[in-house]
């Protein structure tokens, strides 16, 4: 059955093709984050522990509405770990960094997000998808939000 929203197809390619990578982005930073969740120590260890998996969990949620809008502009979201991490940019560690790292690591990959969802807005303007820009507005805000209590704790 065709998809008959307002935006030609085109149109929702544009958007389905930002969706995909702040989708990535969003994957690879919950892998990150929730291994820190479980590898952290130090002596800001519950705090941290605990901080990371409010974040996972936040990001965790994310990817569903992410996969859902794309499925709702009419393409299959990726699915599998390879396709969806590779429309990533944020990559895995080599081994497990210590707990100053692991706050820089997840302030820089919270930008990255922040960025990707404000190209992916100005896509989904350019094609008048007012739904995709307003939710990758919200993932830019709480991208933002993040990056900012994270470097709040260093």
């Amino acid at each position: 059955m065709t998809v008959d929203i307002g935006l030609n197809e085109a149109e929702r390619e544009g958007a389905i093709a930002a969706l995909r990578n702040v989708l990535g982005e969003t994957y690879a930073l919950y892998f990150k984050t929730h291994g820190y969740h479980w590898n952290v120590t130090g002596p800001r260890f519950k705090a941290l522990h605990d901080l990371f998996m409010e974040q996972y969990t936040e990001l965790w949620q994310a990817l569903d509405e992410l996969a859902e809008r794309i499925r709702a502009l009419g393409a299959f979201a990726p699915a599998s770990g390879d396709e969806i991490s590779s429309y990533a940019t944020i990559k895995p560690d080599n081994g497990v960094p210590d707990a100053e790292d692991m706050v820089n690591n997840l302030v820089r990959g919270h930008e990255t997000i922040a960025k990707v969802a404000k190209a992916g807005v100005k896509a989904a303007e350019a094609a008048d998808d007012a739904v995709t820009a307003d939710l990758l507005t919200q993932r830019a805000a709480i991208a933002e939000k993040t990056a900012w209590m994270l470097r709040a704790s260093l």
